[in-house]
């Protein structure tokens, strides 16, 4: 039993190491090589490639090639493409051109999402052929792939990849070592008779019956609009914080140098914040702990507005402490919230509704508007704008963000009508 969690830690842990070493820093290497103005549309592709992707792959697992080895072969197609991307940027240098550079990423990308998918599925195969809860035994499993992306996100930073397509080469590494690993792991049987469905139920498109109900209809549509804040942070605050090194006084501070260590206090905290979900949703229900969210992400943006890498970095710090907050109350109590209301026969398509509307259109979204706003208030700046003005325009673009959240949390608190009785 102890052999098989081992081994579910492993492949959790290099699932998500794969995205930590590129997700959070990305950004700032395309802005360093002239590619500023593109940054939304790299993050957005997670978004559009998971509307269809994982549940394309969800439904070859289940008839034709079992989740392990599927696992594999996107794993091994993500890592050839994304080591393509990192040797096409380094041997261009600062001519690196959007369109081919793009074109890499994308095909990695889409082969990568599917992967989260899968290794969840592989896990709870495997754990149910050893007899073991799914519920209590995952969790301290799945914890791994956040230390995981932590890892990669403080090795990408010490080795000064931040900067450089060498990012895209650690995380087509990895991919390609979890290609061959996933090999190794547990069988997983597929489904020899499948029950005839139409596309509309193998896509899990039937569960849009929900937004019939009110009450699912409205809170959908604003777990959309909080989505639309999900990667702002992941794609900008690293260029942010590099755009500091323009400043003499803050061009040697730890949070210019060492971004993606700064940065991943976010997921550091992000781990600790899934221990108060149960206790929360409990005193406070979904409502308020929906809320909660919702202005941690107004304070996550306004703090990266008002602080500095000098005497304002503890705002940096803030900010991504309340990360945690922001996004675990969100993410995870929305999809308790959603298994709770819906019934047995839709769970696992409401679910995939939920991951549909936050981390596909509201992300989408998202990273396409900021991009908009970032490059209206900062690089679209005359060349001859000096620093003082090109930090002006960043902080107009996070109190933008700020007041977004704002405004969709006033929203959420009017409009969500749930009775919560505290047991």
């Amino acid at each position: 039993m102890n052999n098989l969690k081992l081994r579910l830690i492993v492949m959790n842990f290099l699932e998500y190491a794969v995205w930590g070493a590129y997700l959070t820093c990305m950004g700032r290497y395309l802005a360093n090589h002239g590619l500023g103005t593109h940054i939304g549309i790299f993050y957005s592709i997670q978004g559009i490639v998971s509307l269809f992707m994982p549940a394309l792959m969800g439904i070859v697992a289940d008839r034709w090639i079992p989740a392990q080895k599927l696992l594999s072969l996107c794993h091994a197609l993500a890592g050839a493409f994304m080591i393509a991307a990192g040797v096409y940027g380094l041997t261009s240098g600062d001519a690196v051109q959007f369109s081919l550079l793009f074109t890499l990423y994308t095909l990695s990308v889409a082969f990568f999402m599917p992967t989260i998918a899968l290794s969840n599925s592989v896990a709870y195969i495997s754990l149910g052929k050893a007899g073991l809860d799914t519920v209590k035994d995952f969790p301290p499993i799945r914890v791994f792939g956040t230390v995981g992306f932590i890892v990669t996100m403080w090795i990408v930073d010490l080795c000064g990849f931040q900067e450089t397509a060498w990012q895209f080469i650690v995380s087509g590494g990895l991919s390609i070592i979890l290609a061959v690993y996933a090999l190794t792991l547990p069988e997983c049987e597929t489904k020899k008779e499948v029950k005839s469905q139409s596309w509309v139920e193998a896509m899990g498109l039937k569960a849009f019956a929900l937004f019939k109900q009110k009450k699912m209809a409205i809170f959908f549509i604003f777990s959309m609009l909080l989505g639309v804040s999900l990667q702002i942070t992941n794609g900008f605050a690293n260029p942010f914080l590099g755009s500091f090194e323009a400043f003499p006084e803050f061009a040697d501070t730890f949070g210019v140098k060492h971004s993606n260590i700064l940065i991943s206090i976010s997921q550091i905290c992000e781990a600790l914040c899934i221990l108060l979900i149960p206790y929360c949703l409990k005193k406070f229900g979904i409502k308020n702990v929906m809320l909660m969210a919702m202005f941690a992400w107004v304070l996550r943006f306004g703090l990266f507005g008002t602080g500095d890498p000098g005497k304002g970095v503890w705002m940096f710090v803030l900010s991504c402490i309340v990360y945690g907050f922001a996004f675990d109350f969100f993410n995870i109590s929305g999809s308790l919230f959603v298994d709770k209301e819906t019934e047995p026969s839709l769970r696992s398509s409401a679910q995939g509704l939920f991951m549909m509307m936050t981390n596909g259109f509201g992300a989408t979204i998202g990273t396409l508007a900021a991009q908009a706003i970032v490059n209206r208030q900062v690089y679209n700046l005359p060349a001859t704008a000096t620093a003082d003005e090109i930090w002006a325009g960043w902080r107009m673009s996070w109190f933008i963000f700020a007041g977004y959240a704002l405004v969709v949390a006033i929203l959420f608190w009017i409009f969500f009508d749930y009775k919560h009785e505290d047991k």
